[in-house]
């Protein structure tokens, strides 16, 4: 069970690093495409850890792929620029995780409106 205070961390760190994504490493390289949200971070209870979950939206497969290849390139980058926001002793060790719930959200979608059509089609025929 999470305590209050790694919740409250959990959520400052995600706003913070996704605050870090949006502005410094995006002036940084170029190579970040599309939109990247973080979705969420797990912080553990020794603050040594941090997993960080994003999300990618781009043009294609290939370029969400290298966003989320630079953004693990670039951790160490992050935690650098954490430390210098966090008025903490440490500053957790930073990995980035791939957050599917929105392509699955949209897998779903499709199969509801798939069965709607055919079911809508079904009632024609009737």
């Amino acid at each position: 069970m999470r305590s209050l205070r790694g919740e409250r961390l959990s959520s400052e760190y995600q706003k913070a690093v996704y605050e870090i994504i949006s502005t410094t490493l995006k002036n940084r390289t170029d190579k970040i495409r599309g939109l990247v949200s973080v979705t969420g971070a797990d912080v553990s209870p020794d603050l040594k850890n941090a997993k960080i979950y994003v999300s990618v939206l781009a043009g294609n497969k290939e370029e969400e792929q290298a966003t989320f290849d630079e953004l693990c390139a670039h951790a160490g980058f992050i935690r650098h620029e954490l430390s210098q926001m966090m008025r903490s002793r440490t500053v957790p060790e930073i990995r980035f995780l791939r957050d599917g719930s929105m392509e699955y959200g949209e897998k779903i979608d499709r199969i509801i409106r798939k069965l709607e059509e055919e079911e809508a089609g079904g009632e024609d025929k009737s």
